[in-house]
């Protein structure tokens, strides 16, 4: 099984297939981590993915998961499946820098809930993925360890903060990747790489320690496969005490719909949300999708969900965060501060205690009115992210005359806000072939039924993936 065509090479296999390898007994876990850890180090120079790599740890684990193969007693449908974590989490054994000067450089002690599920569940954990620091911003760049590239194009910035963990789903360097999303950064490098990335419903996947702004925290899955995200939900999917922010609920298998068509699906597309501009080749490739999924037999209306931009109330608790962390540092490590995280926090001090309060009113009425447009359209679909991918090194495009992220990803934090489940799906390129992304989120709660529209839609119409970085130089 170390043959380099696409249909046999190991590192380019998804769980289903792998899972299906070990239980025959035609591959090994040990091989498919080998295969994994070749990828990475054959492309991370190129991409800078990954920020810490534990050969000795995933070969270890390899090797156990093997022998409970070869005895029959796997522990999961993901034992032995290569994993990767965001450097922002905890993971016992390696650091966690969250990509910055200010964090220590010593192992951690303990894993974090999702870190402890896969293992539990005999995954092997490869190593750390790239972020911008603390999350702050949808780009991947640090004062650390530099800034991750595009695999389409390395010129260009795969978007944040799970930049890394995208970047490495393109390139299946390690099969199942865990990002963190507070207003996009799951779905926004999910969409500039064209690889599928999910937000769940809060408070479905646990985290801790918790993070910058938890209430609008989530955790999940980049991965090259609906399926294979399912398999990853179903193991970090599940409740753990440590998350004081944690509910129960979740489904048995996240994956219990997945199979069925999408008749009976009533869709509402709103191309702009009535406020944002988009790129005419972006919105002509999400109107596609639209009709694509009209075809696939969802009834699709174009409508918008009918409230303004959410920006004020979103940058009044993302700023306040920054400002909270900001204070409790020194002299010193402000210095050692991204500046545009230090000019959130800097503009935050303008705003009251009465400000923020009121914020929590006006995000109350959002978030409903949201629920309430759930109860006549199951999805709510519109573009992932209104543009293409723009140059490393920059929050904003050059050149744009905007000043924060926020402002070229709208579509993506209104759903951070409300704590809906949303996706970004993969459907199609650029004529530059660059990835276009469309999203798709439901009510609270109903993930299964989110899972089951991206997983149609890309089986009908599956994604193309990079060979390498920069395919169109290197062919």
């Amino acid at each position: 099984m170390n043959g380099t065509d696409s249909e046999t090479d190991l590192g380019n296999m998804d769980a289903e297939k792998l899972e299906r390898l070990y239980r025959s007994g035609e591959a090994s876990p040990l091989e498919a981590t080998r295969a994994a850890l070749e990828r990475i180090e054959r492309f991370n120079d190129a991409v800078n993915a990954y920020v810490h790599v534990d050969r000795e740890g995933a070969e270890k684990a390899a090797k156990a998961s093997a022998r409970r193969w070869g005895q029959g007693k796997p522990l999961s449908a993901i034992d032995g499946i290569p994993v990767s974590m965001k450097d922002l989490a905890e993971v016992a054994g390696m650091p966690a820098r969250g990509g910055s000067l200010t964090s220590s450089t010593a192992a951690c002690e303990e894993d974090c809930p999702p870190a402890r599920m896969l293992r539990e569940a005999g995954a092997v954990i490869l190593g750390k993925t790239n972020t911008p620091e603390f999350g702050w911003k949808a780009v991947t760049d640090n004062r650390v360890f530099g800034a991750t590239c595009n695999p389409w194009d390395t010129r260009l910035t795969p978007g944040g903060s799970s930049g890394g963990a995208a970047a490495a789903a393109a390139l299946n360097m390690g099969v199942l990747h865990q990002g963190g999303d507070s207003g996009g950064s799951i779905r926004i490098p999910a969409a500039f790489t064209g690889v599928f990335g999910f937000k769940p419903t809060y408070g479905w996947t646990p985290q801790w320690p918790p993070a910058t702004e938890p209430s609008l925290s989530h955790i999940g899955p980049l991965t090259r496969s609906v399926k294979d995200a399912v398999r990853m939900l179903n193991v970090i999917g599940r409740y753990d005490y440590r998350d004081p922010y944690a509910t129960r609920g979740q489904p048995d298998d996240w994956g219990a719909d997945i199979d069925q068509d999408l008749r009976g699906l009533r869709i509402a597309y709103s191309p702009t949300l009535g406020y944002a501009e988009v790129d005419e080749q972006i919105a002509a490739r999400v109107r596609e999708a639209a009709r694509n999924l009209e075809q696939l037999g969802a009834e699709v209306e174009e409508v918008h969900p009918g409230f303004e931009s959410p920006i004020d109330i979103f940058q009044k608790l993302w700023f306040t965060a920054s400002l909270d962390f900001w204070s409790k540092c020194s002299d010193r490590e402000r210095e050692q501060l991204d500046p545009g995280l230090v000019d959130n926090a800097r503009t935050a001090q303008q705003w009251s205690a009465l400000d923020l309060f009121q914020t929590l009113g006006r995000r109350a009425n959002f978030t409903e009115c949201l629920e309430r447009f759930n109860q006549k359209y199951h999805l709510l679909m519109t573009p992932t992210v209104p543009i293409e991918p723009f140059a490393t090194g920059h929050e904003v495009p050059p050149g744009s005359g905007m000043r924060d992220w926020e402002e070229w990803a709208p579509f993506s934090y209104p759903f951070n806000l409300s704590q809906q489940p949303a996706a970004s799906v993969p459907c199609g390129f650029t004529e530059s072939g660059l990835p276009v992304g469309f999203q798709l989120a439901g009510g609270k709660h109903d993930d299964v039924r989110v899972l089951r529209a991206c997983h149609a839609y890309m089986q009908a119409h599956p994604p193309r993936f990079p060979r390498v970085p920069d395919p169109a130089e290197m062919a």
